[in-house]
């Protein structure tokens, strides 16, 4: 993938690389500042797939003047080739392989690190940052999937799908049958049922990644051990400690970060930045909230803009 440059910081393209952690393979999308101020560590929801960010990326470069870096990194397995020969990934494989990356990767302590996540990668960038909290300026969680929502039949259904080995296993082998189908044919099925609203790049990117059968059962399995985890109460004292570090952002129709978790944190927390996104202009997830399809909101900007100034570059 090339890289085209219009002016000296805005414009330029994500580069696609894999990235060797531990013994695994894993996808990347980069683009590097000249003389960076801060690092951005951006982590996926669940599908944990990069391509599904390329033009959030790239909007976040442009609007923050060049000035920072940034990677967003994949999800273990959830990736375009079977690189761990089927293997499954739960929750905290995904966590233990995101901290080692940073430990091999962002160790540039001249560089501050600032953790951006979607959705289940929300918890990811907190168990992150509470592992470098020397090196983390901030932690900034869009959507944030923190608690199991109880009251959303989608999760009930998906939680049944996901907790049974063999509706898993059938499911995962019917999509990658869909994924043998000649590329018009999937493109339009896609694009008549979960794609609906979804950008070219998604969509793009829905076709060559979630119709693999090693794609869908690391999905499943990923999301049936978040369920498991997010279960449990939060660890609310330790996000008191981090809350002048620490700031979520839910919207008014998201059933995986829905209002009363929103509530819940406010109550618990009172002193941390929580808010709500009320124009869908600023940044908009598909209905399904597990694919994204995002616009930069200023509530992202902001805090990153505020990291930046500190640095004094």
């Amino acid at each position: 993938m090339g890289q085209e440059v219009l002016n000296p910081f805005s414009r330029r393209r994500a580069q696609f690389r894999l990235c060797n952690v531990s013994g695994y393979t894993n996808e990347l999308l980069e683009i590097h500042a000249d003389d960076p101020s801060l690092h951005v560590l951006f982590i996926p929801g669940n599908p944990g797939i990069v391509s599904f960010y390329k033009d959030f990326v790239e909007s976040l470069y442009q609007l923050l003047g060049g000035r920072v870096s940034i990677t967003a990194i994949g999800h273990l397995s959830q990736t375009t080739k079977d690189w761990e020969g089927g293997r499954l990934f739960s929750l905290q494989e995904q966590i233990d392989h995101k901290i080692e990356f940073v430990r091999q990767e962002l160790q540039n302590k001249d560089i501050p690190l600032l953790l951006v996540g979607h959705s289940i990668g929300s918890y990811i960038s907190i168990e992150l940052y509470r592992k470098f909290q020397d090196q983390v300026v901030y932690c900034i969680g869009l959507h944030p999937f923190m608690m199991v929502n109880r009251q959303s039949r989608q999760q009930f259904l998906i939680g049944k799908l996901a907790g049974s080995r063999l509706l898993s296993t059938l499911f995962s082998s019917f999509v990658a049958l869909l994924g043998v189908l000649p590329s018009r044919v999937s493109s339009f099925v896609v694009s008549k049922t979960i794609g609906k609203s979804w950008s070219r790049t998604a969509s793009e990117a829905a076709c060559t990644y979630l119709l693999k059968y090693h794609v869908m059962r690391n999905i499943l399995f990923m999301a049936l051990t978040e369920f498991e985890k997010l279960s449990e109460t939060p660890d609310w004292a330790f996000m008191k400690k981090s809350s002048r570090k620490l700031s979520f952002l839910f919207c008014m129709d998201d059933h995986w970060a829905p209002m009363h978790v929103f509530e819940e944190i406010s109550k618990q927390i009172p002193e941390m930045d929580v808010s709500v996104e009320r124009e869908e202009s600023h940044l908009r997830l598909s209905s399904s909230a597990c694919f994204s399809t995002m616009n930069v909101s200023p509530y992202t900007i902001i805090p990153i803009e505020t990291s930046c100034r500190r640095t004094g570059k």
